[in-house]
């Protein structure tokens, strides 16, 4: 008996809809990044185990896909693994291709990343990011970007998004003034959880971390701190008055504030002190976005990172950058019905002949309407014509020209409307005016 197909979990097949979606997306993403002067990279599926471990912290560390056989020597332990995201791999780049780059140095990549997490939705194994990364630059003038790129996109994509933004000097602040400065790493992973599986469990994960109930405690007005982002960052100043640290991040965020009030941003931003991100490679500014109209957690995310590529041997060079996580971001438009109706198909015109010769007239339609840009089909044998019109209804295409003997004679084929059901004798001049 025949074995029956399947995939690993957390993977999936995509049909031809499901692509020209896909597609949309991706094409929608780099448009914007192009606007901003980003240019495209691309880097390996596998990363050699030193590259990647020790990136992510110690959760991400666990859910890293090592390659048991390269194909090389055996080996006791992997020596490589898919890539866990793209801003490591590129900070690989950077560092062995810096003789050929000119700093700031602003790419874009799109490729699939790989994790070993429970699948479920929204979260998959395998997973396409749309990573853009300004590297070489202090400026903050590169938040600013990335926020515009984020309202950018969004608006082009139709979906309503709140930007939640912090900064990885106030958490190391924090940390100082409730007297737990090593406990940073844990203070961060169990608070960025605060959403998912609130306070009571977030505390009672800190003190299985280590912290002292009077550190626990102490974090608690923090982060319950209300009011807008101005009342925030007012009472932080005195909250993180003992932490040098701390205040440089609330400076650091009024500076980029100010930037996108000057930049007339209308995007809706939130402080959000709660917010960590667990990658322990941020060190200024960390994003994170949320569609405000579908439960599906965060689809895009990044920050700044001043000295990533210092463990490849390239020390203080600072970027930042975010990513669009693709596959949430289909998901949100699957979900709210947002795709544009002219995804359906990407055929604009099918032929319909009668008979061989009929089919052979169509050959020189078609050439004529391709080089025009028209996306054309021929049905390849000249079926029943109820059959050769139900191929087109399950593609969605909009217009079928049907060859006969009469349309030859004419010189000319008779389009048919699949919408309104209308038909008429038209000439290839025609055919383009109509369609185009």
């Amino acid at each position: 008996m025949a074995q029956k197909p399947t995939i690993p979990k957390g993977t999936r097949d995509f049909s031809p809809l499901e692509m020209a979606r896909r597609n949309y997306i991706f094409n929608t993403i780099k448009s914007v990044f192009a606007l901003y002067g980003f240019q495209q990279i691309e880097t390996p599926a596998m990363e050699n185990i030193g590259t990647l471990m020790g990136k992510y912290g110690e959760e991400g560390d666990k859910l890293l896909f090592r390659i048991q056989n390269s194909g090389e020597k055996a080996a006791l332990a992997p020596e490589k693994g898919l890539r866990y995201d793209l801003t490591v791999p590129f900070a690989r780049f950077v560092v062995q291709h810096r003789e050929e780059i000119n700093f700031p140095f602003k790419r874009f990549q799109i490729q699939p990343v790989w994790r070993a997490d429970r699948p479920q939705k929204g979260r998959y194994r395998e997973f396409y990011q749309c990573d853009v990364d300004v590297i070489g630059s202090d400026s903050l003038m590169g938040e600013l970007e990335l926020i515009q790129i984020v309202e950018e996109v969004y608006r082009r994509l139709g979906i309503n998004v709140c930007l939640h933004i912090n900064n990885r000097k106030i958490l190391a602040g924090i940390a100082q003034v409730i007297g737990e400065p090593d406990k940073m790493i844990d203070i961060t992973v169990a608070i960025d959880k605060l959403d998912k599986i609130g306070i009571e469990a977030v505390n009672a994960e800190l003190r299985e971390r280590g912290l002292t109930q009077q550190a626990v405690e102490a974090l608690q007005p923090i982060l319950n701190l209300s009011g807008n982002t101005a009342d925030k960052l007012t009472a932080l100043r005195t909250i993180l008055a003992g932490s040098e640290t701390g205040l440089k991040g609330v400076e650091e965020l009024e500076e980029v504030f100010g930037l996108i009030e000057a930049a007339g941003v209308k995007l809706n931003i939130e402080l959000d002190l709660c917010l960590a991100r667990g990658l322990n490679y941020y060190t200024g500014a960390i994003f994170e976005v949320k569609a405000l109209d579908a439960q599906i957690g965060s689809i895009t995310g990044g920050g700044r990172y001043d000295n990533l590529t210092g463990i490849f041997g390239l020390p203080n060079v600072s970027g930042v950058g975010i990513s669009f996580g693709a596959d949430r971001i289909y998901d949100v438009l699957t979900e709210l019905n947002l795709y544009p109706a002219s995804l359906q198909s990407a055929t604009q015109v099918l032929f319909a002949a009668f008979g061989q010769d009929e089919l052979r007239y169509a050959l020189r339609w078609a050439k004529e309407l391709r080089g025009q840009g028209l996306a054309v089909e021929i049905y390849p044998e000249p079926a029943k014509m109820k059959k050769q019109m139900a191929y087109a209804d399950a593609k969605q295409i909009p217009y079928v020209a049907i060859v006969g003997g009469d349309e030859m004679a004419q010189q000319k084929v008779m389009l048919k409307n699949m919408t309104s059901g209308e038909q008429q004798l038209v000439s290839i001049d025609e055919i383009l005016c109509k369609i185009q």
